[in-house]
């Protein structure tokens, strides 16, 4: 029994479903997604609540229920509130700017890294004296964000020794000890 794949999504009143098929589309004040779902799977709309059903007991409709009413779920959060996602730099000298959908990141290699935003997301920089430069993603599609997310972070990776590089705002970093035998 599919314990996430059961659950019943309420849809706030803002928040409309269209079934066509086996294309779920959402539409909600901060815009519209859509998901391509599996054939087997079906998706009901009563009222202001959404369930997902799998037709048989199979491992695989099983893994494929959960993971479609997950994805139902994210377009309807997305829609309606939306997602974000912060990003720290943390460094000496490291720095982030954004100019409309490009992002700049100076991050201590011999030029500047510029990172092309898909335009679904809304990405704004946040430096303030005495703490570390902020990259901020916002957008509806909570994907498109991680996998965006994911490609700034990896462009400088957190070394742990220092803890130098780019992380989640809160991400904890586990630290090495560095050499601790000194000269005799």
């Amino acid at each position: 029994m599919s314990r996430i794949g059961n659950k019943i999504i309420t849809l706030p009143a803002d928040v409309s479903v269209n079934v066509d098929n086996s294309v779920v589309t959402v539409k909600g004040p901060r815009g519209t997604l859509s998901e391509t779902i599996n054939p087997d799977i079906t998706v009901e709309v009563n009222g202001s609540e959404l369930t997902v059903k799998r037709p048989t007991e199979q491992k695989r409709h099983k893994a494929l229920h959960g993971l479609y009413r997950a994805l139902v779920n994210n377009m309807v959060v997305g829609v309606s509130i939306g997602y974000r996602r912060e990003l720290e730099i943390i460094g000496v000298g490291y720095k982030a700017s954004s100019q409309g959908n490009i992002l700049e990141l100076t991050l201590g290699y011999s030029h500047n890294v510029f990172v092309a935003v898909p335009s679904e997301l809304k990405v704004s920089t946040l430096t303030e004296k005495g703490s570390n430069p902020k990259v901020i993603l916002e957008g509806t599609d909570k994907q498109l964000i991680g996998q965006v997310a994911a490609k700034i972070k990896s462009l400088r990776k957190v070394e742990p020794y220092k803890g130098k590089g780019i992380r989640f705002v809160g991400e904890e970093v586990r630290r090495k000890a560095g050499k601790s035998a000194g000269k005799k």
